[in-house]
């Protein structure tokens, strides 16, 4: 999802049989994309509970450390989603991480089963179309939400093959562990960015032996339960917006400056629900009110409140359009693990409409800019009737035995993780855990601030902790993406 969706402990695994001690390994070419990263494959069982049952193969880039005299180790990243390419998150690494983790680490990025290139979920884009609106309001509409989440698991089932009903992050972090043992590695360095930070802290709970370093960006609480799930992330949602109206009272770059912001936001949330909005980027196009949520939504992940600006006054006020999007070319098949991942690992149920209709009444007052995460709501909507209960369900955080200092790092104005949820996290690791406060806005805060990737590479490349209450100040983000 491009404003991504985005939400730890590990179920027991002890009756299922270990990985074999003798490992696998992997034959490297040269990437298509860049001749300095390699491409590999792994063969891993669709079902970890079945090791001789049907496999699927596993897709990953590897970025060898560019001073291999001085090599450190090998650092596994994944950019999150769920439904980011940890592959193309590797071609893309020179971009991103520091000069200084790429000449002492290998970069590699796998993509997780069901996503991108290994074995991903497939599911007809005919029917992923007539999706329902997110934003349930009406008895009829939860039924079709129901209808369509169970004909949509059933033809993803069919198109995907045996491991559509594991793609979990408790069997990803076997996967990952099954990569480490062909990689030839006694330990390995894990950076995770929201979702990411999942599976990161679940493998460090399974495997915490097998870890040197672990950091975790902008931090999913896997301990949460549905109603704190629901309003940590409305609360992030609604501050987020809170600071881009902020920014527009104060910085003279902003279009729609001098404007009462507020009242023209509900002015259009009331168009939009109404049927009366329309896309300034395509006016062919009516905005519904999920659609103008989850544009807000999404502009407050970089944050791009300058683009954001021009889009909300051109969308209140519209303007000959300067241009027309071709429709995209008919494609049979599409990705689409967001909720087949979300919903093997959340248990996000609810008893019935007058549940959903009474706890969106109670966000919508918290939030009245926003009314509720799109975030959130999509991964509650998107797995209702879901024909199977999670494989992988929130439970307790606890520190495993062994575990050595971790990282975690949040942005105090992240609209899709809740600031909370890494304060909680770190709270329940514990003397192990160090929180890193980036006391700015946006998603995933390595590259939002010097500062902060400076902690982070420290961290990787020496182990050092950082001190308790430790904050990075906020870097007023630049403009990008106007006129």
């Amino acid at each position: 999802m491009r404003a991504v969706l985005t939400v730890i402990t590990l179920l027991v695994y002890g009756f299922m049989p270990p990985v074999p001690a003798r490992a696998a390994t992997i034959a490297w070419t040269v990437c298509p994309e860049d001749a300095q990263v390699q491409c590999g494959e792994l063969t891993v069982p669709a079902d970890w509970a079945d090791p001789a049952g049907p496999k699927i193969t596993l897709t990953m880039a590897r970025r060898p450390a560019t001073e291999p005299a001085h090599r450190i180790g090998v650092l596994l990243v994944n950019p999150g989603g769920p439904g980011g390419s940890a592959y193309d998150f590797t071609i893309g690494a020179t971009g991103f991480f520091g000069a200084e983790l790429r000449k002492r680490f290998d970069i590699v990025g796998v993509d997780p089963r069901g996503v991108g290139r290994s074995a991903p979920v497939l599911c007809s884009r005919d029917l992923l179309d007539t999706k329902p609106s997110p934003l349930v309001e009406t008895e009829q509409q939860y039924a079709a939400m129901v209808t369509f989440n169970r004909k949509l698991a059933a033809d993803c089932a069919a198109r995907t093959g045996a491991h559509f009903g594991h793609v979990d992050t408790g069997s990803v972090v076997r996967d990952f562990d099954a990569v480490r043992a062909a990689l030839g590695q006694q330990k390995i360095n894990f950076y995770g960015a929201s979702y990411g930070t999942l599976i990161g802290l679940q493998y460090a709970q399974r495997y915490p032996e097998r870890l040197r370093g672990l950091v975790l960006d902008s931090v999913m609480d896997h301990s949460a339960g549905l109603d704190d799930f629901l309003l940590r992330e409305t609360d992030a949602a609604q501050n987020a917006f809170g600071e881009f109206v902020k920014w527009c009272n104060r910085d003279q770059r902003c279009v729609l400056r001098g404007r009462d912001l507020l009242k023209l936001w509900a002015s259009a949330m009331v168009k939009a629900r109404a049927g009366q909005i329309r896309n300034p980027y395509d006016p062919t196009l009516k905005l519904s009110l999920s659609d103008l949520l989850t544009a807000a939504f999404t502009a407050l992940y970089e944050p791009q409140w300058y683009s954001f600006a021009y889009y909300l006054r051109d969308a209140t006020t519209p303007v000959a359009a300067k241009r027309h999007r071709a429709a995209p070319p008919a494609v049979d098949l599409v990705d689409y693990s967001f909720s087949p991942v979300i919903c093997e690992d959340w248990n996000l149920r609810v008893s019935g409409f007058a549940a959903l209709k009474w706890r969106m009444g109670i966000l919508a007052r918290r939030a009245p800019q926003m009314l509720v995460s799109p975030l959130a709501l999509s991964a509650l909507t998107g797995c209702l009737g879901w024909p199977s209960p999670p494989d992988n369900p929130q439970t307790a955080i606890t520190a495993p035995p062994g575990l050595g200092p971790i990282l975690l790092v949040n942005s105090r104005h992240d609209p899709a993780t809740a600031y909370p949820w890494a304060q909680n996290v770190a709270a329940r690791l514990g003397s192990p855990a160090g929180l890193l406060t980036y006391d700015g806005w946006g998603h995933v805060a390595y590259n939002k601030s010097p500062c902060v990737s400076g902690v982070v590479d420290r961290y990787l490349l020496k182990l050092r902790p950082v001190a308790p209450g430790a904050h990075c100040p906020p870097e007023e983000p630049e403009p990008f993406g106007v006129g």
